[in-house]
């Protein structure tokens, strides 16, 4: 069954990588014709990260034995909104004249607010590996959700174009430790 639905999943996030790439090639042909935003290009870049970890931690996935159909649209669910949050960094057409500050500006509401339900699904998608027996719950997994979800509220509510600068990083410093502090726990417990 996990074949099955790892194809699904490929296919939706594929498709968000594609929007992602498709936007920053689409940037640097129109480079003189667009207003650049670096934090947009820096959430862009969490987001391929984010992207990225979630296809590489759907495998865990491959080990269950029974699927139900709960889980089958839970896990495609979770997808979509992934997909979701990666659509709205970049127009579907980027032409010559955007504002990427602006369009930033303009769905900065909606990004945050899909990243709060993406790491909303990633809570009962972890405890859902770990009852499972796929994978335990790492100790810094509680911290680091929250912090994500803080950081997604701070953006949802603030409008202040300096904060707005600190966001992608304290999101990609989150990341990056929570990555590394895991996999350096994996090696330890081997």
């Amino acid at each position: 069954m996990f074949d099955y639905l790892a194809v699904l999943i490929s296919v939706i996030l594929g498709l968000a990588l594609t929007h992602l790439l498709f936007g920053v090639s689409r940037l640097i042909q129109l480079r003189h014709g667009v207003r650049l935003y670096w934090v947009q290009l820096l959430w862009t870049f969490n987001v391929i990260l984010y992207v990225l970890a979630l296809w590489w931690g759907m495998f865990w996935w491959k080990h269950l034995q029974v699927w139900t159909v709960q889980e089958f649209f839970f896990l495609t669910f979770y997808t979509i909104i992934v997909f979701l949050l990666a659509s709205i960094l970049f127009p579907h057409e980027c032409r010559e004249g955007l504002d990427c500050e602006v369009h930033f500006f303009r769905n900065k509401n909606w990004f945050f607010g899909i990243q709060i339900a993406a790491s909303l699904l990633d809570i009962p998608e972890t405890l859902f590996k770990s009852y499972d027996g796929l994978r335990g719950v790492p100790r810094e997994y509680y911290v680091f959700i929250t912090a994500l979800i803080l950081i997604d509220a701070v953006g949802l509510r603030s409008s202040s174009r300096k904060i707005h600068a600190v966001l992608p990083i304290l999101w990609l410093v989150l990341i990056i430790g929570y990555e590394t502090a895991t996999s350096i726990h994996r090696i330890v417990a081997a």
